[in-house]
């Protein structure tokens, strides 16, 4: 029984088995985006031009705006990796739920610019977050730095992914038409 027969098994069996069976599938491609972002979270810091950016205790705070990151954290390196990190994740996950959990035809040019307003939202966010949580698993749990970048992220993977799925419900609802 393949993905287009179930999605069809659920769709008959009404809009409530339909939302739920979406929200599995959002789930696993929302571990598929994890995965591309712990990856690149844990390699792109490795780049000589990035681990460059990193800093060390006796460097400055890196402060932009609203965000700081401390430089017992990786200071701008840090911010760097880890907004990269996130945006990759998430055009990953767009064009994936979009094709897959949806099954939508919604129009990329409307769907996308709004996706990316509410992506933007939340990355702000996240990078406001993130370090804080950071600093707050190293500073008062003791954890090291990998361990507690991991965490932090985990924590902000998971409120977008629970603001995700409704917008994307929302955003994707024109289904494919059948060829």
């Amino acid at each position: 029984m393949g993905l287009k027969n179930i999605d069809k098994s659920a769709e008959a069996k009404g809009n409530g088995v339909k939302t739920l069976w979406q929200f599995v599938k959002f789930i696993f491609v929302s571990l598929i985006a994890m995965i591309v972002q712990f990856t690149l979270l844990n390699t792109l810091k490795f780049i000589p031009a990035i681990a460059a950016l990193y800093t060390t205790a006796g460097d400055p705070d890196f402060h932009w705006l609203v965000f700081t990151v401390t430089a017992a954290s990786g200071g701008l390196g840090y911010f760097i990796v880890n907004n990269t990190a996130n945006i990759i994740a998430q055009i990953v996950s767009f064009f994936v739920n979009r094709d897959k959990t949806f099954n939508s035809s919604a129009n990329i040019a409307v769907t996308l610019p709004i996706y990316i307003i509410f992506t933007i939202a939340l990355i702000c966010f996240s990078a406001w977050l993130n370090p804080v949580l950071k600093d707050l698993c190293i500073s008062r749990f003791n954890f090291g730095d990998d361990l507690s970048a991991n965490i932090a992220t985990m924590v902000c993977s998971a409120v977008q992914f629970f603001l995700y799925f409704p917008v994307d419900k929302i955003l994707f609802r024109k289904p494919k038409e059948e060829k």
